[in-house]
């Protein structure tokens, strides 16, 4: 149960390092539409591990997972909902903290950051959509990791708060993976 919700995190992750619209972004028409995410082609045979891997703007995700030892759980069949931060909003947070998430000591740290952009289950845009509506406006999201994040919509954009208060605007909605669905975000989510 524990490599499931370490492997959801991870999941959510890599989505939101895809890249940039909100929840219309790529339609509910199905699997086969999937957005381009960092300039590559993104695939919805693949898994999120081997769609990750292409893009440009998911590099820093890409190297957490692997030093968080995560790449085997998000291969795995899941599902998985990531949201996913790019390499623009890792270098966002304060100077030397991916350097410092990165080091062996920290892998426990890494981890619990990684799997709290993870939700268990396949979320694509229509569901959170109806699970946003069905909350009176935000939807509360159980994380990998066993913490929450809160999902709500402001200007046309769905935005994700985590529990410092910090909001993530997802920029590309909908990359659909054999083992779940990535929603790309424009910041990194932070657990309590």
């Amino acid at each position: 149960m524990k490599k499931l919700m370490i492997a959801v995190g991870v999941s959510v992750l890599l989505g939101a390092c895809a890249g940039g619209m909100g929840m219309s972004g790529s339609g509910s028409s199905g699997m086969s539409s999937n957005p381009m995410v960092g300039g590559a082609a993104m695939y919805p045979t693949k898994d999120i591990v081997d769609n990750a891997v292409n893009s440009k703007d998911h590099t820093t995700l890409v190297a957490a997972v692997k030093a968080a030892g995560l790449v085997d759980t998000l291969k795995s069949p899941g599902p998985f909902t990531v949201f996913a931060p790019t390499n623009a909003a890792f270098a966002a947070l304060p100077a030397g903290t991916v350097d410092t998430l990165l080091k062996p000591e920290n892998k426990p740290t890494l981890t619990k950051v990684l799997t709290y952009h993870v939700v268990p289950g396949r979320m694509d845009g229509p569901a959170l959509m109806s699970a946003i509506n069905a909350g009176g406006g935000k939807a509360v999201l159980k994380t990998a990791s066993g913490g929450t994040l809160t999902a709500t919509m402001n200007g046309g954009n769905v935005w994700v708060t985590d529990a410092k208060g910090g909001t993530a605007m997802v920029t590309i909605a909908n990359v659909y993976q054999s083992n779940g669905v990535i929603h790309v975000i424009n910041k990194v989510l932070l657990p309590g």
